[in-house]
């Protein structure tokens, strides 16, 4: 049996989907630092050829991470592979196909309950919360203290009872 860590208690707290939303939060955070990075044009002189698309090749990377976690999160939440590839234009069968492998690997990493597996996110949820909740503060235009933190209360226990999206060939 692995030895515990500091974090299992308190990540024990939280439903699967509360945890997934919280590492679709932090990635959608490190896309928009990404792309703000970008707008910016004062240190360009200083930039080698090619650099900024090296910066915009990480920004559709890190997108790339941010569907993904999407896809689980709402796996998580209940949502069938229909629906899933509804909103992304493409059949049920497709959707699966690409992020099934991901939806797997979310759930080995919840067994595992240890890091690289699990996405800092998702292992730390605390501290997590904490930071996300600031990062969101210090947007323009959020001014929310509570803009992570807040939605966190309705993922009730049922949904952390494995059966979510078991509807249609869950992995």
């Amino acid at each position: 049996m692995p030895e515990s860590t500091p974090y299992d208690e308190e990540r024990a707290t939280y439903p699967r989907a509360a945890l997934a939303r919280l590492v679709l939060s932090a990635d959608a955070a490190e896309v928009t630092d990404a792309a703000r990075a970008l707008v910016g044009t004062r240190h360009d002189a200083y930039t080698g050829p090619g650099g900024r698309a090296s910066e915009a090749g990480r920004v559709v990377d890190l997108a790339g991470r941010l569907l993904t976690s999407a896809v689980v999160y709402e796996r998580e939440r209940g949502a069938a592979w229909a629906d899933i590839g509804g909103y992304l234009g493409l059949a049920a069968e497709e959707a699966e196909r690409r992020y099934a492998p991901a939806v797997a690997d979310w759930h080995a990493a919840l067994a595992a309950g240890r890091r690289p597996e699990l996405p800092q996110a998702a292992y730390d949820p605390v501290r997590t919360i904490a930071r996300l909740d600031r990062w969101a503060y210090l947007q323009p235009g959020m001014n929310d203290r509570l803009a992570v933190s807040d939605g966190l209360h309705e993922y009730g226990d049922d949904l952390d009872d494995g059966a979510a999206g078991t509807d249609d060939g869950d992995v």
